[in-house]
């Protein structure tokens, strides 16, 4: 498909209005291209906070200091100075949601959701100011035809339709997982989103079973002992990896590691082996002065090798470690990982989804260290368990369930289970499925083989047989298979940005004329 030439004002539809869509107005009111229109499709309640953002209690919380939360491309201190504009209109004194242990603020994820309302509305005057025509429609896309001169006929709502140039899917992560095939049991909350609401079906004194020990599980734990449950928690998974816990900040510029880097070697057609990233990864070590074993042990260390309690501990104990061999790792694998993953070869792509997925998740996205310090309070009393090797959870005789270990001790008893499973990378959501299908029918999309669909790594525009469409877009989980760093919000601001430079550099259909036909042979 050739490009296309700018020649009227451009038509863009935005599939989702959650995070990644106020991510995308930012970019594009920031980025002053000639007025047109966008209309962005939500039929939620929950337009620009999405599901994670929504109103609940203030202990499900933001996991990154806000620098690293800004919706602004190559601005940090956006949500910092929306925050601190926040404190001064409530009167603090200090800021709050503190971590006394590192200083780090780390606050509720509905306070994040009312930045993303306050930045999507000022995103939209800004845009509308120049002349755009921006127009939110509370409707679900259900489908997408191919138009003339390459442009998207989006079908919605009852049989309505809307041609557009450019189509950028935002529609959020899919289901959350069910390992032990739970659903539909009664006594098991599928999800467990809002925990205001949730939790209030549970009895205090209630043995309740958590499958899933990440960041949604830890939420479960704290929220119910702030809620003063008294009964005891089962924290239960296969792996029994609990998230690493996040160190006090030492800035670092990454100096060989670098997207640059890797952007280049692309634009060359070139590939890297997994072995080569290892050696740029610790020739970025002994720049810093740092040793890369330590985290090559941690990376590689085989799930429940160690106790998660000690592991827990230990992590505590290093937060004001003044090794920063960690803090580089946590840097450059959401920095750099989009431009290193589709260089690849497969295998290695492979062993690594394999052998270290989990470990990378938790190293990299690590909880506060007060979070911890409320988890093991809460296993020193014991309220609360971490049980591993988890191999099978079903119905137990009188009500309830029975929780299963590999190591063939009596069956842990349970008598409600919350799913605090993440969604598969590049799942759907149930709302996106018939347009999702729509698209690949069409031939305007490709499905990824690990999920979501194929995507170019440089715009995030979808592919089908290797070759590039001009005017479709994945931001989010839907870009995982082929980006697999899809997750958390710098990511997601890069993305965005990329996608409008490549709406400024593609335009609108172009002009009807022989010359321009001859362009785009």
């Amino acid at each position: 498909m050739g490009s296309r030439q700018l020649s009227r004002n451009v038509a863009i539809g935005v599939i989702g209005g959650g995070a990644a869509a106020v991510c995308l107005l930012d970019a594009l009111a920031e980025a002053r291209l000639e007025p047109g229109e966008v209309t962005v499709f939500e039929p939620s309640p929950h337009l620009w906070r999405g599901r994670p953002y929504q109103p609940d209690l203030d202990t499900v919380r933001v996991n990154i200091p806000p620098e690293g939360m800004s919706v602004r491309f190559g601005d940090q201190a956006h949500f910092p100075r929306w925050l601190a504009a926040r404190d001064t209109v409530l009167g603090m004194a200090e800021p709050d949601f503190v971590d006394p242990i590192n200083g780090l603020r780390f606050v509720p994820r509905a306070t994040y959701g009312a930045y993303l309302e306050v930045s999507a509305h000022d995103a939209v005057s800004r845009l509308r100011a120049a002349g755009w025509r921006v127009e939110i429609v509370t409707a679900q896309v259900t489908g997408a035809l191919p138009a003339l001169d390459g442009r998207v006929s989006l079908l919605y709502g009852d049989g309505r339709h809307l041609t557009v140039d450019h189509t950028v899917l935002c529609v959020g992560r899919g289901r959350p997982g069910d390992p032990y095939r739970l659903s539909g049991l009664d006594g098991y909350l599928a999800d467990p989103y809002p925990l205001s609401g949730t939790l209030r079906e549970f009895g205090a004194d209630a043995d309740v079973g958590v499958v899933g020990a990440g960041l949604t599980g830890v939420d479960v734990a704290l929220s119910l002992l702030a809620r003063g449950h008294r009964g005891r928690v089962l924290l239960a998974s296969r792996s029994g990896v609990l998230p690493r816990v996040r160190q006090t900040a030492r800035p670092h510029t990454l100096r060989h590691f670098t997207a640059e880097r890797f952007r280049e070697a692309a634009q060359r057609g070139g590939t890297v082996t997994l072995r080569q990233v290892i050696d740029l990864m610790r020739a970025e070590f002994a720049e810093a002065g740092e040793d890369f074993t330590a985290v090559a042990r941690e990376i590689t260390a085989a799930p429940g090798a160690e106790d998660p309690v000690h592991r827990l501990r230990r992590h505590l104990s290093e937060v004001d470690d003044p090794d920063r061999g960690l803090r580089i790792l946590q840097q450059s694998v959401p920095a750099t990982g989009p431009d290193v993953w589709p260089l690849l070869p497969e295998a290695d792509r492979q062993l690594l989804l394999r052998d270290h997925y989990r470990s990378m998740m938790s190293l990299c996205c690590p909880m506060p260290a007060t979070t911890a310090t409320a988890l093991l309070g809460m296993i020193d009393s014991g309220q609360l368990r971490i049980v591993s090797d988890v191999r099978a959870i079903e119905p137990a005789p009188g009500g309830g369930f029975a929780l299963r270990t590999g190591d063939g001790a009596a069956p842990l008893r349970a008598d409600r289970m919350v799913n605090a499973v993440s969604p598969a990378p590049g799942g759907l959501p149930a709302r996106a499925q018939a347009l999702v299908a729509s698209l690949v029918a069409g031939g305007l999309a490709e499905p990824h083989p690990r999920g979501g669909l194929r995507t170019e790594r440089a715009t995030s525009r979808l592919q089908t047989g290797g070759t590039t469409h001009p005017g479709l877009y994945a931001l989010g989980d839907l870009a995982a298979g082929s980006l697999f760093f899809t997750f958390g919000l710098p990511s997601i601001v890069d993305r965005a940005y990329d996608i409008v430079q490549a709406i400024r550099a593609g335009g609108g259909p172009p002009l009807p004329t022989a010359e321009n036909a001859l362009l785009n042979v």
